[in-house]
């Protein structure tokens, strides 16, 4: 979506700069609820679609669906936490060792600084003051070799924070399919219709938040998660279905 003329220099203003550069983290954040979110509606769903189809009973697939919901969230927010985790050491270790060579052999570092930024067209008087003030900061220098020789980011964002809202919108937002299951004035038929108007609208809404994110048409990616979610909540279905029909497994 293209933005006017107006609108664009709006959002260039410094004022406009400043708080886009601070929403970094947000954004961060907002990835960590959509992950969580849509992989636990999946996963819940899943496990209802998959026990009806099966012929089981709703409180079967309630005890089914609660236990996968907290097992498959410790596991999810572990996992992000340990994939952020690795990727902080990684980059810590690749610190370190830049670290050692500014100390050990800081004129070839110099030099490969200067060598970086003349292949971005600098030279002369402009390439020299741009290598004299980044060798001057250890921790710029240093970050800047992280990005131009190893490109990398500077990584100082805590895994826990990411891990801990994975975890609790993967249970909050994976719950809502759950609860008509808990009603028993409904037969299960009626509850898995219920619970699927939950999932679909959960689907969707989480569709339209990451369209937010990473400013897409908020129709299409309502109905791209929408249509992910369905389709893994069939697959579920037609198992349970065809294991039980089939094969009387259950």
């Amino acid at each position: 979506m293209k933005n006017s003329p107006t609108e664009l220099q709006k959002s260039h203003r410094p004022e406009a700069i400043q708080q886009r550069l601070k929403q970094q983290t947000e954004s961060k954040s907002i990835s960590a609820v959509i992950l969580g979110g849509i992989d636990g509606c999946i996963t819940t769903f899943a496990i209802v679609a998959g026990a009806v189809g099966a012929g089981l009973s709703a409180s079967i697939a309630l005890v089914l669906g609660f236990a996968n919901l907290l097992a498959d969230g410790f596991s999810m927010a572990i996992s992000h936490y340990e994939s952020i985790k690795a990727e902080s050491d990684f980059i810590e270790n690749i610190r370190r060792t830049e670290q050692d060579h500014i100390e050990k052999i800081p004129e070839g570092e110099e030099e490969e600084i200067r060598q970086i930024f003349s292949n971005k067209g600098f030279s002369g008087e402009t390439l020299n003051s741009i290598v004299s003030t980044i060798i001057q900061d250890q921790k710029l220098w240093i970050d800047t070799m992280l990005k131009e020789e190893h490109g990398l980011q500077s990584n100082t964002h805590s895994p826990w924070k990411p891990a801990l809202i994975t975890f609790v919108s993967f249970i909050i937002i994976g719950a809502i399919p759950l609860l008509p299951f808990i009603i028993n004035i409904q037969t299960i038929q009626q509850q898995f219709i219920s619970s699927t108007v939950l999932a679909a609208c959960i689907f969707f809404a989480v569709g339209m938040l990451k369209s937010l994110l990473f400013s897409k048409p908020i129709l299409r990616a309502g109905l791209s998660t929408l249509l992910t979610g369905g389709t893994a909540a069939a697959l579920a279905y037609i198992t349970g279905y065809v294991l039980r029909e089939y094969f009387g497994i259950l």
